[in-house]
């Protein structure tokens, strides 16, 4: 009796370990995919984006500093200078997380400390189902209405089939979902003895925001704010939509202009030698643009903190 106990314990044993070995088999397994396919994006995108000074002979210097054509040895296609595109795109993204930033995290914070349990479960879903609309609908709602409103009621009178801000508002709007969410989440998980704590020695509600709550999930916060970042630095369809598609620097920000994401887009086509290697080249840089923006908000967070 003992022994046959003692060969079903064995056996069970051997079943879990076997079982065991086939999960962490197949976790590695998915890590190492995971891993050598963003390699392979990544050194695809690089290849990619040299061409044009590799292949092509262009200038970087020109390709980053100048509006228009570029110099090349393709004498059939033509390719751009990125500088319209990179003010564009950054000036888009900058205004996004300063307007739409700080806005969602005051509305997280509002969801998470101050809002009555009713009115953060009815409007907590309607937030999260903002995420889901498509990005093209943002941009045509903006289309329709806010470029008209700003060509009609701006002091200058600059009437545009699109402008810079135009799109940072669509942006900015677009952001707050992911921001709102995600800062609210991070703030519902810090410790209840914090608050608890901080209000045993007199702190008043919004101290205990300012002081504790806040410097405590500060990790989750930044989170918040580097996929707000992320979100806005690669958004397309709705910059395309709102932003007039100029591919020059506009004299004020209520003239049209462009970014790479919309320019890239709008020349994808049938783009061929020089005119194809500009587009990677210009995805490329995206990319540097948008981890030296993610680089920049982690610093500077650490450094606050």
């Amino acid at each position: 009796m003992i022994a046959a106990n003692a060969n079903d314990i064995a056996a069970h044993a051997n079943k879990a370990h076997r079982e065991e070995s086939v999960a962490v088999s197949l976790l590695r397994a998915a890590s190492v995919l995971f891993v050598v396919s963003i390699a392979a994006l990544l050194l695809f995108l690089f290849v990619s984006g040299i061409s044009l000074f590799v292949t092509n002979h262009a200038s970087p210097l020109a390709f980053l500093s100048q509006t228009g054509d570029i110099d090349s040895n393709d004498a059939v296609n033509t390719a751009s200078g990125a500088f319209p595109m990179i003010v564009g795109s950054l000036f888009t993204t900058f205004f996004a997380i300063v307007v739409g930033g700080p806005l969602g995290l005051l509305v997280g914070v509002f969801f998470a400390e101050l809002a009555p349990a009713r009115i953060a479960a009815l409007f907590k879903p309607a937030i999260e189902m903002l995420v889901g609309i498509p990005s093209v609908v943002y941009g045509f709602i903006g289309l329709q209405l806010l470029v008209p409103f700003i060509s009609a009621h701006n002091p200058f009178g600059i009437i545009s089939p699109g402008n810079y801000i135009a799109a940072g508002i669509v942006l900015s709007i677009m952001i707050l979902p992911t921001v709102i969410s995600l800062s609210e989440d991070a703030l519902k998980v810090v410790p209840t003895a914090l608050r608890e704590g901080s209000l045993a020695v007199g702190a008043t509600r919004w101290q205990t925001i300012y002081r504790v709550i806040i410097p405590a999930a500060r990790s989750g916060l930044a989170v918040a704010i580097i996929l707000g970042i992320a979100r806005a630095v690669g958004e397309t369809m709705a910059v395309q939509l709102v932003i007039g598609n100029a591919p020059n620097v506009p004299a004020t920000l209520l003239n049209s202009g462009t970014s790479l994401t919309s320019f890239i887009v709008s020349n994808m086509g049938d783009s061929q030698g020089a005119t194809r290697n500009s587009l990677f080249s210009m995805a490329f840089l995206l990319l540097l643009i948008a981890m030296t923006l993610i680089l920049i908000t982690k610093f500077a967070l650490r450094k606050r903190a």
